[in-house]
Formats: C-alpha cells, sequence, structure tokens
C-alpha cells in the first residue's frame, strides 16, 4: 500500500494521500467512534509509535474525501471483543485481515 498518492495524468493539483491511506484514517474513526480531528491525532499517535515520519491528512482533507470513499470493515459476528492490532504490515480485526493496510 502506498500512503502517497499516485499522480493520475489529469489536470489540477494531484492528490497528496492515497485512497488507501484515507480508507485507513476512515476505517479508524469509524471503529473507534471518533470525530475526525481526534482520528488525525490518534493516526498521528500511531503513525510516531510505528516509528514513520509521514504526515497525516488534515480535516478538510479527510472530510472531503470521506464523501467519496466508503469505509469497508469486515466484520465476523463473536460473543467475545473486538481485538485491532495495527503494526507496520498492515491492520488484522479478529486475525482475518482488513482491505486496508499501511506499509
Amino acid at each position: 500500500m502506498s500512503w502517497q498518492a499516485t499522480p493520475q495524468g489529469k489536470r489540477g493539483r494531484t492528490q497528496t494521500y492515497s485512497d488507501a491511506a484515507i480508507q485507513f484514517c476512515l476505517t479508524i474513526k469509524s471503529l473507534f467512534g471518533l470525530p475526525l480531528r481526534q482520528t488525525i491525532g490518534f493516526i498521528q499517535s500511531l503513525l510516531k509509535l510505528a516509528g514513520l515520519d509521514w504526515s497525516v491528512p488534515d480535516y478538510s482533507t479527510l472530510s472531503r474525501r470521506q464523501q467519496t470513499l466508503q469505509v469497508k470493515i469486515p466484520y465476523q459476528k463473536s460473543s467475545s471483543a473486538l481485538h485491532l492490532l495495527v503494526d507496520s504490515t498492515g491492520i488484522k480485526v479478529l486475525g482475518r485481515p482488513c482491505t486496508v493496510a499501511v506499509a
């Protein structure tokens, strides 16, 4: 997964963040029920803990792009608690790989 967007060859300003990066942020927002500004701070903390010096999408970027992206969280009904693992290889929910991963 690439955090930075690749040029599309279209006119105008290119996107800074890839759809996967925005999807990751929105997945975290949805999983924890956070407002966008708290999500940004949480993602900054996660990236810092992972030792990555990546920039995080700002509020207006997430707000605009969430209108066009749908958050898809694979979920398997369980009677136990939900375990979320975030490491340098990606995100796993209940031990199964998600559609969004951070490389």
